[in-house]
């Protein structure tokens, strides 16, 4: 795994695959005055799996009345 990543090869693949999920998800992060979940986003690398877990199931979750998230 070591040599993997010492790899230029796949460290530009891997910022070539984050980057545009992370900025997708920022941005929407940020639409939505979601300042929590955009300081996450922003520090915590998960290889994009946060950034399309957050775009495509967090992000569509609405709080109803009450405070109950739907």
């Amino acid at each position: 795994m070591q040599q993997l990543l010492q790899n230029p090869n796949v460290i530009l693949l891997l910022v070539l695959w984050v980057l545009p999920w992370k900025g997708w998800a920022l941005w929407k992060a940020a639409q939505q005055s979601s300042k929590v979940w955009f300081i996450v986003l922003l520090i915590v690398q998960t290889v994009g799996i946060l950034e399309i877990l957050y775009i495509f199931v967090f992000s569509k979750q609405k709080k109803i009345e009450g405070g109950t998230i739907m």
